[in-house]
């Protein structure tokens, strides 16, 4: 049973940064793609940062784009997302994806609070 679980979440001013983390149990993580999506309050889930399974290729929407970067570690399991510049319209439940085939997201985790105060 594959497992993901999102930390690092919390609260910080505009401008300031923070770090968000996936880790991945109970599969074959290197041939997971991983996602990143945004959760803001009252709106859907959009995805904001993609890394492919062998972390040769990123993408990102235009709204983090050079704020926020997507990497992973495979010998540990684990995907980051590092946010800076943060804005208040940042703030939302950040959750991690992952899928063998890129753009479907069969796996979850539960999501973590990102709170920008401005």
């Amino acid at each position: 049973q594959v497992q993901l679980a999102e930390s690092g979440g919390g609260l910080v001013h505009t401008g300031g940064s923070l770090s968000v983390s996936c880790a991945v149990s109970g599969g074959s993580f290197s041939n997971y793609h991983i996602a990143w999506f945004q959760q803001a309050p009252g709106k859907s889930r959009k995805v904001i940062a993609v890394i492919h399974a062998a972390g040769d290729s990123t993408w990102y929407a235009p709204s983090v784009n050079d704020r926020f970067t997507i990497s992973r570690v495979n010998a540990k399991n684990t995907a980051y997302l590092e946010m800076n510049s943060l804005k208040p319209e940042d703030t939302g439940v950040y959750y991690c994806g992952a899928g063998e085939r890129y753009g479907t997201w069969e796996y979850w985790g539960q999501g973590t609070q990102v709170t920008v105060s401005s």
